[in-house]
């Protein structure tokens, strides 16, 4: 099986042992509490979770700057996104400590990590800005994953972590969350050596579910793995449990059996485009896939990116030998009238775009709302039907 991120055995940061979590949750009443924003306990979640291996915790000032800038740690470590406890300044937290982390999105805020404060540093206005820009390539407020970046604070709070539960996820979502480290063992499992893992924030229509099956019969994958987001998304977009549910019918229905792993993570969307799309390829390396589809607009948002720049980022900026992972690179797919079947745009050069069933995201949303039926060659009936009962309710 393809070997973890800079690592030769994944390095989850959960703590397995029952006796010693029960230590630290009795220690974690006499510690200093900290109750984390959302994006801080994501990040916990994903290094509990082996996702971001071979991380050791909170990255301190140098290392997130020199991630934003040049996709590499202090210590050589490529890596594409910063991963870090940004906080306010109202906090009585000092270097040396052992703190108690909360989690803002659970009734109670119960503690879900301890962290040994290395150091505490600030930044700057002009250092939150770079920061942006590197990652998000705008530093304007409009785009969602700015807006929440800023509003984190200028406090780095920066050490290693002993995580003690996964969030809210394992019981919201039982049977779709997994770790990297269940992951990898379901897919040893299975037998499989070759794995194309799909990132997907929203559900999945005729085009992803054909794109699934065009990337696996291209590379000879042994399966495909489906990997949504079940974190926190940005207002308008489909919850997670509505997402699981038409996916899950899809695949029932239209893949053969033993053919797909559907799985979630725990992590809120960046909406980075393509360094968010780097992030992805890395955790998925960690997960045990030997390749992942990145298609147009890869964890894009409005009009900030350039329809593949997710994809060339791994030709321009990515170091040959920095992933094991493979990127299987996708045009927009759409259903051709012509062909009677879905297909990459960019293999029907003699098309015009009257030729193809395209929808917007927009003009999909309004459909559902008004209970109008999808185009059966926009999406599959069932899958559609999960979609508006889910307008419907919303709108009643």
């Amino acid at each position: 099986m393809i070997k973890p991120h800079g690592s030769e055995v994944l390095t989850p940061l959960i703590v397995a042992d029952s006796v010693r979590r029960e230590n630290l949750l009795e220690e974690a009443k006499t510690l200093p509490q900290l109750v984390v924003n959302s994006a801080a306990a994501a990040n916990a979640v994903m290094l509990g979770a082996g996702y971001f291996t071979p991380l050791k915790g909170f990255m301190n000032k140098a290392d997130v700057m020199s991630v934003s800038a040049e996709m590499r740690m202090s210590d050589g470590l490529f890596w594409p996104v910063p991963v870090a406890n940004i906080t306010t300044s109202d906090h009585s937290v000092n270097v040396g400590d052992r703190i108690a982390l909360r989690d803002p999105n659970v009734a109670g805020e119960p503690v879900m990590a301890i962290q040994e404060v290395e150091s505490v540093e600030t930044l700057s206005p002009d250092e939150i800005a770079q920061i942006a820009l590197h990652v998000y390539g705008t530093t304007d407020s409009e785009h969602p994953g700015v807006a929440t970046f800023k509003a984190l604070g200028d406090q780095l709070i920066a050490g290693p972590i002993e995580v003690l539960n996964l969030s809210y996820f394992e019981t919201d979502f039982p049977e779709t969350f997994r770790t990297a480290v269940q992951i990898r063992e379901e897919i040893s499992e299975r037998g499989w050596e070759t794995v194309v893992a799909f990132q997907t924030r929203n559900p999945m229509h005729r085009a992803h579910e054909e794109l699934c099956k065009m990337a696996r019969d291209a590379v000879s994958a042994d399966g495909v793995l489906i990997h949504m987001l079940l974190g926190k998304l940005k207002p308008g977009d489909i919850p997670a449990d509505i997402r699981d549910a038409a996916i899950r019918k899809m695949v029932e229905l239209y893949f053969p059996p033993n053919s797909v792993m559907i799985t979630g993570y725990g992590f809120d969307m960046l909406y980075a485009g393509p360094r968010e799309a780097v992030l992805h390829a890395v955790f998925r390396q960690n997960a045990g896939c030997t390749h992942l589809i990145v298609g147009r607009d890869h964890a894009g948002v409005g009009d900030y990116y350039g329809a593949f720049d997710a994809q060339t980022i791994f030709d321009n900026s990515v170091p040959d030998d920095a992933l094991e992972i493979e990127i299987f690179c996708a045009d927009h797919t759409a259903y051709s009238k012509k062909l009677n079947r879905v297909v990459m745009m960019r293999d029907a050069p003699d098309h015009q775009k009257e030729d193809f069933v395209l929808l917007s995201g927009t003009r999909v949303r309004e459909m559902l709302a008004a209970g109008e039926d999808l185009p059966p060659e926009f999406a599959r009936p069932e899958v559609a039907r999960i979609l508006m009962a889910h307008y419907a309710a919303e709108g009643a």
